[in-house]
């Protein structure tokens, strides 16, 4: 009785591992291996220049990240 268990165990567990291995392989990749970062920024002022010319010279992509950049207005107080 044991040793039947432990065979359909393994057998779950080699299905499970085959399945894994199956629905990996055919998922589509979209990202061409860059990790997806989004970079948020206040407004538009000299102080994001290093950042702008990193991004339109590829620097990120070097490096395997692909820089998803956003303006979010942001509100300052000045006291």
């Amino acid at each position: 009785m044991k040793k039947k268990i432990i065979t359909i165990a393994a057998i779950i567990i080699i299905f499970i591992c085959v399945s894994a291995i199956l629905f990996n392989s055919f998922k589509k990749d979209d990202d061409n291996g860059l990790t997806k970062v989004k970079v948020a920024e206040v407004a538009h002022t000299i102080f994001y220049a290093p950042q702008y010319v990193a991004i339109a010279n590829g620097y990120f992509e070097e490096y395997g990240i692909d820089i998803d950049l956003t303006l979010v207005p942001g509100v300052v107080q000045i006291k």
